[in-house]
């Protein structure tokens, strides 16, 4: 047989096999594909809550259990309700709240029911910008990804 039909029936050969396998979604192909939209889609719903000034909204995204942990600034709370009072502590309207950016996200599988987020945020916000780092801890709750743990940090003023 000649080199060139030898090629084309190689070629078509391969192509008839892979017209008879399954296609594959996205999160056959890379889980952690998929996983990060899950996670991205959540963090802007969440954002979107803050930046309408709704605390109560924002928090939905968080455990809803004594379990839940946040530390920022050197202090570990335990607690939704002690999570929920801190935020309304320190931003108690919303020009205090600002305008919430994440960035820089990276998201990181721990099983098939929990994620390890780290990121950047940032509040644009008259006369004191502020932004810094976060790790977040998210397990699937009836379905729903939930922040566990969230470890925020801010950046040192320059």
């Amino acid at each position: 047989m000649a080199p060139r039909l030898n090629s084309v029936l190689v070629v078509l050969t391969i192509a008839c096999v892979a017209a008879t396998l399954p296609a594959r979604s996205a999160e056959e192909s890379d889980p952690n594909e998929a996983l990060t939209k899950q996670i991205t889609v959540l963090l802007e719903e969440q954002k979107e809550y803050w930046n309408a000034g709704d605390i109560d909204g924002f928090m939905r995204y968080y455990w809803k259990s004594d379990d839940l942990t946040f530390s920022s600034g050197g202090t570990t709370r335990r607690g939704w309700g002690s999570t929920l009072r801190r935020y309304r502590e320190q931003y108690p309207t919303p020009e205090k709240m600002g305008k919430l950016a994440f960035s820089d996200l990276e998201v990181r599988p721990i099983g098939s029911a929990a994620a390890l987020v780290l990121g950047r945020w940032a509040l644009e916000r008259e006369p004191d910008p502020v932004g810094g780092n976060f790790t977040l801890v998210l397990e699937r709750h009836s379905g729903r990804w939930l922040i566990i743990h969230d470890h925020t940090s801010r950046l040192a003023d320059e």
